[in-house]
């Protein structure tokens, strides 16, 4: 397993609008209209990562707990299809219904989103509040493969709490590992 952290882009970066391909619905969905009433998770993930399949499960809880409280969560899979099969639209679709997603799994064939976005690994995580700015980047909690330590969330579920407090953000904001974004040569 590859241990790329996240770039820590700055606070108040605002989000680039995208329009993308939604692996469940199948539609091109648009980035205006994914947007949450308080804020919205952008999460970098991918099928075949182990860092992703570990905390999938958290993700899916985390999003059926927090999507009714006015949170988007939006998954964003930006790796090479052609030399990652197992990352293709198609794969992406089994994901969605396999995990039990109940938010848009998005494909960026172009890579486009992951370069505006500087994503560098998967998961990658971004919070952003309702005027689209970035207020958290980095990591779900500090649980990794093989580290034992519980899956919890924490570090999200933190900004999360705060957020619909309307308290200011003040978690120590340390990077996500994963594998790397799968680039196209």
């Amino acid at each position: 397993m590859a241990n790329t952290p996240s770039n820590m882009t700055s606070i108040g970066f605002r989000a680039p609008f995208f329009e993308l391909y939604d692996t469940n619905t199948k539609k091109i969905l648009k980035s205006d209209n994914l947007f949450g009433e308080n804020c919205t998770l952008i999460m970098f993930i991918c099928n075949h990562c182990p860092f992703v399949v570990y905390i999938n499960k958290e993700i899916v809880n985390m999003a059926n707990e927090f999507q009714k409280k006015g949170i988007s969560f939006i998954a964003i899979s930006s790796n090479d299809e052609k030399n990652y099969p197992e990352d293709s639209p198609i794969k992406m679709s089994e994901t969605v219904i396999k995990e039990n997603y109940t938010f848009p799994y998005l494909y960026d064939k172009t890579q486009q989103v992951a370069i505006e976005y500087d994503a560098a690994c998967t998961p990658d995580f971004y919070i952003f509040d309702k005027n689209k700015k970035l207020v958290y980047r980095g990591q779900l909690d500090d649980s990794r493969p093989g580290n034992n330590i519980p899956v919890t969330g924490n570090d999200i579920r933190t900004v999360f709490d705060c957020i619909l407090s309307s308290k200011k953000i003040t978690i120590n904001q340390k990077p996500s590992i994963g594998c790397s974004i799968k680039w196209k040569n």
